[in-house]
């Protein structure tokens, strides 16, 4: 069925509008003056897929296809000439050069009821590895973040090579994680995380410095985070790295953090963040 209306057009037969061009996939060939009648093609939707509709669309057999954008993310553009760094140049400084203060947030090591303290004799070391092990100690030793200790306890250290070349302290705490009581706050999902990006075009991303040495442990629980070197014995006032329910501990801090922009404009995991926008 058509609808005709008609009008008093001398040199024209008919009107055709585009709703009609629409519905029947017409094509006009303005060079040859034809209108060429196409098949029905199925409309692609706009809208963005989550991660988890994916995964479900891949395991019902669909026909999936990526287009990859490859951005040039070179720029002749230094960190610290960036204008939102120079403004805030206190947020944003080359390294934490003392102990943290005190926040509502402190990390704790609980144990299995019955357990004693546990000391395991320092690994062996090459002189090179003893010269970079001693030199880090007096890093840490000067910005506060550990103190001589006469703990009982004490784990083994070891150095890690970095994907820079350097060199990270690394403390064995494998021992004393086996008598820890594990945290149960969770750590939020990776896809429900990128579930949370759908729209948004500009990221700005930020990893925290020193992450894990922005909390300071309980006092009644340093003692179990000694480390025991050739040059003495050693206990963190902060955060080790390697010990058990830290991430737990410092996604709960986050949190707290961020809890009024989460799943607005900001997303969390451990000590990375990211900010998204559908705008600058």
């Amino acid at each position: 069925m058509v609808d005709l209306i008609c009008l008093p057009l001398s040199q024209l037969d008919v009107i055709l509008g585009m709703d009609w061009l629409s519905s029947n996939h017409v094509l006009l060939n303005c060079a040859d003056k034809s209108i060429v009648f196409g098949e029905p093609v199925e409309k692609v939707s706009k809208d963005y897929l989550t991660a988890n509709q994916v995964k479900v669309s891949l395991q019902e057999d669909a026909q999936v296809y990526m287009l990859l954008a490859s951005l040039n993310s070179e720029s002749n553009v230094l960190v610290n000439e960036l204008p939102v760094v120079c403004d805030f140049s206190d947020v944003f400084s080359d390294d934490m050069s003392s102990l943290p203060p005190r926040r509502e947030v402190e990390f704790s090591i609980d144990l299995v009821p019955g357990t004693g303290p546990i000391s395991i004799a320092p690994y062996r070391m090459s002189p090179v590895e003893l010269v970079e092990l001693k030199k880090q100690i007096e890093d840490l030793l000067e910005k506060g973040f550990v103190r001589p200790s006469v703990s009982p306890w004490g784990a083994p250290v070891l150095l890690v090579k970095k994907k820079d070349g350097s060199m990270r302290l690394c403390v064995d705490y494998r021992q004393l994680n086996k008598v820890t009581i594990k945290n149960k706050y969770p750590l939020p999902r990776i896809d429900d995380l990128m579930d949370q990006l759908v729209g948004a075009c500009v990221f700005s991303k930020i990893d925290l410095r020193s992450g894990y040495h922005q909390i300071r442990v309980k006092g009644e629980d340093v003692p179990k985070t000694t480390f025991r070197t050739h040059y003495g014995h050693y206990e963190y006032l902060v955060i080790p790295f390697g010990v058990t329910n830290a991430p737990t501990i410092f996604m709960d801090y986050m949190n707290r953090i961020f809890h009024p922009y989460l799943d607005k404009f900001v997303v969390v995991f451990i000590d990375d963040i990211l900010v998204y926008s559908k705008t600058k």
